[in-house]
């Protein structure tokens, strides 16, 4: 009777603590929006929403799903992968390009649903865990999302291997601690392709840099990172938004199988030379401090 009376008292304790989460609202339309699914090249597949970019890499041995959208997103995502004959409980490792409610909402309901294992950048495991909470911007929102904790945390230039691939992490911090981007190859055919899953290093702060006591490093992680994406060797290259590499400029839905499309190394160049001129705006501001 005693032991049952703890548990009751330990399970009170659970609940009354559980904190509820609020996903920020007012989203733009086009992050809750359906998207037809479609191969992009190889193995590698369009998954998301018309905008929060999930993608699904199908191997001999299971599947690798990288970023969940938003918690709505699930349904879609699911719809998704099955549309494209492929089945939802195959996927054996979820990851993500960056702890932010908007790609990785679902997250903890897809690891719990197919029990496939969670791997992450390791500077965002704190985020993940406390539901976006510990974030040191948008932590103001309280919980964003359901938290979960990974199953192996990875450093820079780490392997995530399933069957015939191999996704290598990139260490991209600044827009959250663990922010990453992922390179891997595949093949069509005779060609190899080398793809990169980059996750743009844009600014969320509207504030100096030096004003961010949860990150004191965020100046010198931005500065690192756009010196190391420069430097990347790819042929083909998706964003964690549909939006940052042109997706919807560049096919419609239905449009026939090209991988051609995506081999505009030029945009991602341009992209982040923009988003580093911001960057250079921003430290700016520090060095004019008074």
């Amino acid at each position: 009777m005693k032991n049952l009376t703890i548990l009751f008292l330990f399970c009170l304790s659970f609940f009354g603590t559980a904190q509820t989460v609020t996903e920020p609202k007012n989203n733009p339309v086009e992050w809750s929006k359906d998207y037809e699914p479609f191969k992009l090249v190889g193995n590698l597949y369009y998954v998301g929403t018309y905008d929060l970019a999930s993608y699904l890499i199908v191997t001999d041995k299971g599947n690798i799903l990288i970023n969940t959208g938003l918690a709505d997103s699930y349904s879609t995502i699911k719809k998704n992968i099955e549309k494209l004959g492929f089945k939802y409980k195959d996927i054996k490792i979820l990851t993500l390009t960056q702890a932010h409610f908007d790609h990785m909402g679902a997250m903890a309901q897809i690891k719990k649903e197919t029990g496939a294992k969670l791997y992450v950048d390791a500077k965002d495991a704190e985020e993940l865990k406390s539901g976006g909470k510990s974030d040191y911007e948008l932590g103001k929102y309280g919980v964003t999302f359901q938290p979960v904790h990974p199953d192996f945390l990875l450093k820079n230039n780490n392997q995530i291997k399933l069957g015939n691939t191999i996704l290598t992490l990139l260490h991209h911090p600044g827009h959250t601690k663990g922010s990453c981007s992922f390179l891997f190859e595949t093949k069509e055919g005779n060609k190899n392709y080398k793809v990169l899953i980059a996750n743009l290093p844009s600014i969320i702060i509207d504030h100096k840099f030096s004003d961010v006591k949860k990150y004191p490093t965020i100046q010198k992680d931005y500065g690192y990172t756009f010196e190391a994406m420069k430097k990347i060797n790819f042929d083909l290259w998706v964003a964690s938004h549909a939006s940052q590499f042109d997706l919807h400029k560049k096919r419609k839905e239905g449009d026939a199988y090209n991988p051609k499309l995506f081999m505009d190394k030029e945009n991602y160049f341009k992209r982040l030379k923009n988003l580093e001129e911001d960057y250079l705006e921003k430290v700016k501001e520090d060095s004019t401090k008074k």
